[in-house]
């Protein structure tokens, strides 16, 4: 039994991100960074562990909802 395979070549889409969406998901990430230093220090003292997403974690998570909110306008 003969199993002969041809590589597939599918083309992917090219995931690299503009210098465009760069820039904003930058400057969204700056922007979100307090609020998130705010938001992760009241849930520190709310639950009283340290056991949490941290206040970049929660920027970086911000920026990344909503600058494809941007761009999908």
């Amino acid at each position: 039994m003969n199993a002969i395979s041809a590589p597939s070549h599918k083309h992917r889409k090219s995931s690299r991100r503009s210098a465009e969406f760069i820039f904003y998901f930058s400057v969204i990430f700056c922007a979100a960074i307090p609020f998130g230093f705010v938001a992760w220090a009241a849930d520190v003292v709310r639950y009283r562990t340290l056991l949490l997403q941290g206040p970049l974690a929660r920027a970086w998570a911000e920026a990344d909802q909503v600058t494809p909110l941007i761009f999908s306008a």
